[in-house]
């Protein structure tokens, strides 16, 4: 009888892996879609003249008035307390990087996903014949 509780806990494996590889393309799609968005937004302050009097996020719900001394220069947070200073063009040029880095891993993910999915589709193929096999038997017995 051990024989087959290895599908079953290779297809429980295999569906949490499926499971988990889902939430990993959700969370790269929405990095990709923020990164986007921040490439937009760099591109878009060349409309907005110097000087100008914006608000300034402190946290979710608190801001201070602010001025635009330099429409050409941004401050870019590459995680884990580290900013770099880059001009628009290299701002830009640094969002559309991630956007294709995440493009691809999400390839790749999907790739996985597929895969984990063919060997499921193989398992249960399996199992359906070996339990069509077991049917024949019996009423062959009987």
């Amino acid at each position: 009888m051990a024989a087959p509780e290895l599908p079953v806990e290779l297809k429980q494996q295999l569906e949490q892996e499926v499971e988990l590889l889902a939430v990993s393309i959700q969370q790269h799609q929405n990095a990709r879609t923020k990164f986007q968005e921040l490439g937009e937004c760099v591109a878009s302050q060349v409309k907005v003249p110097k000087n100008s009097e914006i608000l300034v996020p402190l946290t979710a719900s608190m801001y201070v008035n602010g001025r635009i001394t330099d429409n050409d220069r941004f401050l870019i947070d590459i995680g884990t307390g580290y900013y770099i200073e880059r001009n628009r063009e290299a701002a830009i040029d640094y969002f559309k990087r991630k956007v294709e880095f995440l493009s691809k891993e999400i390839e790749k993910i999907a790739e996985q996903i597929m895969m984990r999915r063919k060997y499921l589709a193989l398992i249960n193929f399996q199992k359906e014949e070996s339990q069509q096999q077991e049917l024949q038997q019996k009423s062959l017995k009987q």
